[in-house]
Parts: C-alpha cells; sequence; structure tokens
C-alpha cells in the first residue's frame, strides 16, 4: 500500500481494470482476491479489537469484494456477518464465485431487511463494511439501496467503504439524498476522483488505496485527471538556506492592493509573504493606509501611491507582483490594474478586485502569472455563476486556464491548481484544509504565501501549488484548537513551520 499522487475517472479504472485482465492476463478473480485480502489488512490495522464484523453485499463486483473479505476474515478468527442486499439468485461472474466459496467455508447469507434483524445485527457489530455498490453507482441509487444505505449510517458504528461509499459519485463526488458515511475507505487498482472533489472527503473519511499490484501503461488515455499535491516538494523547493545568504537573495515581492479604508487585507498579504520567507516586501496602497499597515507590522516596507505614476520604478525593483487585496474597483484602482497588465517580464498573482477588473475586460495573460479566483470571482470570469463552477470545478478550473493562459487556483473545499507541464494541461487538489478557513481574509493570506514563494521559486506552477499546500497546513495547524472562532492571523502564525521543513 503507497500513497500515490494520480487521480482517474471512473471510466479509466474501469478500462485499467480491463487492460490488467485482458493484456496481462490476470484473472478478474485474482484482482478480487488481492481487493480482499488488502482490506483485511487495513481492517486488522484500523480495528485491531474489532471481532464481530458484518459485510453488506450487493449483487456486483463490490459484493464479490465483500463475499471474499468474509471468507478471509472468518479465516483469519473472526466473526462475519453476510447481509446480503441482492438475492443470491442475481449474482452473476465473480460475484457469484465468491458468495459459492464463502458458503463453502461454512458462512451463512442472511437476506438484509433494513429496520429489522440486519439493522440490529449492524449496531451490534464492531465493525460494518460496506461492500454494496462501490464503482457500480451510475445515477442516483435506486430507493432498494437508499434504504441499504440509510440502514448503514443509522447503525452508528465504525464503517470500512470498498472502493468507495455507495451513494457516492466516483467521477464528480456528488451524493444523490445520501451516501454512506465511512470512517475510512480502502480504494482499489486506482484513487477515483470522486472521493476528492465535492461530498468525497465528507463520506469517504480516510482514504487508502490498495493498487492490487496494477501499474497504469504509458498509454495517453491512462493520463491522470488529476494529481494530489505532495508534500514532498516542501523539503525539495525549500532546502535550508546558506549561511552568507541575505534578504536579496531571497526575493523581493510588491504586492498593491489596499484602497482607502481597505489596509486589512494589504496587511494580510504582506505579513504573510514575510512569514514564509520572501526577503524583502514592499506593499503599494492608498496613503491613507499607511499608519495602519506599517504601525502593526513595521517589517514591511509601505509605498504610498496616489497615481499610477509611482508603481513603474517599484514594479522593475520587484522579483514578482501581487495585486488584488483590498484594492477596489474604482478609477485609482483601475489604472493600478493597468499599469500592472502593462508590466512584462515579471510573474503577478492575481488575486481579488484585480481578478473582477479582468472579468470586465478578459485579457489573455502570460503563462508564468497565478489567478487565484474563489467561485464566485471564477463564475464572473467565466460569464456564468458560483453555483455552475462548482457543479464542475474540475471543468472550471480547466476553463480559466485555457481561456486566461495563466496559472489557476480554484479555492475551495479541495482547492484545484490548473497548469501547463510540459506544454501539457494539467490539475493539481488539496487536500488538506479545514471548514474554519471559510472566513474573511484567508485569501489575503493565500495571496502573501503564493507571491513569496514565487519569489523563491523559479516555477510558477510549483509556488501556486505549494503555496496552496502551505497556507492549507497552516490552517489546519491553527484548527487543533478547534475550526469555529479560526481568523486568518492564527494562520499567518502557523506558517513559517510549513516553510521550514
Amino acid at each position: 500500500m503507497n500513497r500515490p499522487t494520480a487521480i482517474y475517472s471512473a471510466a479509466q479504472v474501469r478500462a485499467l481494470d480491463a487492460y490488467e485482465i485482458g493484456k496481462r492476463q490476470v484473472p478478474s478473480y485474482t484482482l478480487m482476491t488481492r481487493a480482499a485480502e488488502g482490506a483485511l489488512k487495513i481492517l486488522r490495522a484500523r480495528w485491531p479489537q474489532a471481532r464481530r464484523i458484518a459485510l453488506v453485499c450487493g449483487a456486483g463486483n463490490n459484493g464479490g469484494d465483500g463475499y471474499v473479505l468474509a471468507r478471509l476474515a472468518k479465516s483469519a478468527g473472526l466473526e462475519a456477518l453476510v447481509l446480503a442486499a441482492t438475492p443470491p439468485g442475481k449474482l452473476q461472474g465473480d460475484a457469484l464465485r465468491a458468495q459459492s466459496e464463502w458458503l463453502a467455508a461454512g458462512g451463512a447469507v442472511h437476506p438484509f431487511a433494513a429496520g429489522g434483524q440486519s439493522s440490529e445485527s449492524m449496531a451490534g457489530s464492531d465493525l460494518i463494511v460496506d461492500a454494496l455498490l462501490g464503482l457500480g453507482l451510475a445515477g442516483p441509487p435506486r430507493p432498494e439501496s437508499l434504504a441499504v444505505i440509510r440502514a448503514i449510517n443509522a447503525a452508528r458504528r465504525p464503517v470500512l467503504a470498498l472502493d468507495l461509499p455507495s451513494g457516492l459519485d466516483a467521477d464528480t463526488g456528488a451524493v444523490h439524498e445520501t451516501a454512506v458515511r465511512a470512517d475510512v475507505t480502502v480504494c482499489f487498482v486506482a484513487l477515483k476522483c470522486g472521493l476528492f472533489l465535492g461530498s468525497g472527503p465528507e463520506y469517504a473519511g480516510l482514504v487508502l488505496l490498495e493498487d492490487l499490484g496494477v501499474v497504469a501503461p504509458l498509454l495517453p488515455e491512462f493520463t491522470p485527471l488529476l494529481r494530489r499535491i505532495d508534500e514532498s516538494g516542501l523539503a525539495h523547493h525549500l532546502p535550508p538556506r546558506q549561511r552568507d545568504s541575505h534578504k536579496g537573495n531571497h526575493g523581493r515581492v510588491l504586492i498593491i492592493g489596499g484602497g482607502s479604508g481597505m489596509p486589512g487585507a494589504l496587511r494580510l498579504a504582506g505579513e504573510a509573504a514575510l512569514r514564509v520567507g520572501a526577503g524583502l516586501v514592499t506593499v503599494a496602497g492608498s496613503p491613507a493606509n499607511l499608519v495602519a499597515v506599517t504601525a502593526t507590522r513595521p517589517e514591511l516596507i509601505y509605498l504610498p501611491v496616489s497615481s499610477d505614476s509611482g508603481l513603474d520604478e517599484a514594479i522593475r525593483g520587484a522579483d514578482v507582483v501581487a495585486i488584488g487585496p483590498g484594492l477596489g474597483r474604482d478609477d485609482w484602482s483601475q489604472r493600478l490594474w493597468a499599469t500592472v497588465v502593462r508590466a512584462e517580464g515579471i510573474p503577478v498573482v492575481v488575486d481579488a478586485d484585480a481578478l473582477n477588473l479582468l472579468a470586465l475586460s478578459p485579457v489573455k495573460l502570460p503563462e508564468d502569472w497565478i489567478l487565484t479566483p474563489h467561485p464566485g470571482e471564477a463564475g464572473r470570469l467565466l460569464g456564468s455563476d458560483a453555483r455552475e463552477v462548482q457543479a464542475d470545478r474540475l471543468g472550471a478550473a480547466r476553463e480559466l486556464h485555457a481561456r486566461f493562459g495563466a496559472i489557476v487556483v480554484l479555492k475551495g473545499a479541495g482547492t484545484l491548481v490548473a497548469s501547463s507541464v510540459a506544454g501539457t494541461a494539467e490539475l493539481a487538489i488539496c487536500e488538506r484544509g479545514n471548514p474554519g478557513m471559510a472566513t474573511a481574509g484567508m485569501g489575503d493570506v493565500l495571496t502573501g504565501v503564493v507571491a513569496a514563494l514565487r519569489a523563491q521559486i523559479d516555477d510558477s506552477t510549483h509556488a501556486a501549488r505549494l503555496g496552496v499546500l502551505v497556507h492549507a497546513l497552516a490552517g489546519d495547524s491553527a484548527a487543533q484548537g478547534g475550526q469555529r472562532g479560526l481568523i486568518a492571523g492564527d494562520v499567518l502564525a502557523e506558517l513559517r513551520t510549513w516553510v521550514n521543513p
């Protein structure tokens, strides 16, 4: 078992399964047995005290996995109770073979009856195994499946889901009415998108992979749809500093925003850039905000900007520019935005009102620029709305990248980063972060983090991905005392830990 980064669609996983069986001549029942063996290993490791296991088995291969697991668990000395959600006569192929071998081993099959003896049996078990639907779900579950799913959840026992929690869409993470709430999901062959998108993380619990020995061939059709952002990149791209280094070695960041009466966003972004290691940070904003920013964070250099004329020299002296936090949309803001758009040869991080100004006058941007929209801003950039963006986050991130040319950080639960790697569009996802971070100022902190990392890492894609990761990890550290009441300043205090791996 390992922690891979590649994530696939349901169709790709089915094709991988077929390739293994057809091209590599691995019998399908061998794969089913490997799946059950891997699930048993995880079951014993995660719940070592569990002795009574209730397995809810459906009609397809997911049910077959459950029957094989029941047989192996029985052989290991556990009490395995099989609850069949599908009459035995409807099973075919490997699932039928798995059930027959379970019966031959002395096992019994009990028809599932929601609300009756089955519910009592589940409530009295140490663990429930969800082997009902898995990858076999196509559209909303049928009423009889919904009844089983509700009964599993009502039992209030720990749940191990095989491949996918039943009721969860394998591609989108959508839930129709309800789905099994698993504590652990053991995913077979390859990771599925639905475990990481939409409601997937809410229902899947801890996701572990058993690849069953399947290795994706190097063919275009098996290119992953997205990848996890790997924490190992932190140590690689942020090595220990040389003893004789100075502030000029660590990047000069210019952050533009802070319209009149809006010092907070600029202050948060500026301190975030300092906290993740930028050597020198200048914040440019309305003269009225100078005291409010510098009195609380004197390490920031404040550039009062009453017109766009003072920006050109500051931009030339920076290694990276960020624009948007507290910027506003008035004439002053538009002039500053226009100045940045005219700049050449410098990477730019675009956030907040700068994104709204871009939506008003769309323009193709350099490929090393980084856009950081939340769903509402993404909707305006695409001429739609937040609801449409959230309904297809993968599609929205791809379209933003294609339309504007820049790297796109689509914020939200499971932040996505769309970029071009070796000339090919690629999506990455951040699994970290928590609901406590859904509060004012978090986006400003992310802007500062990404800008400062871009000043230290000579690659906008890596800076965007690692910036999202560092921000999320800091948010998780800050939330250890509770998610409710978490504020952006709490995240600032945790950033240093994650940029010194």
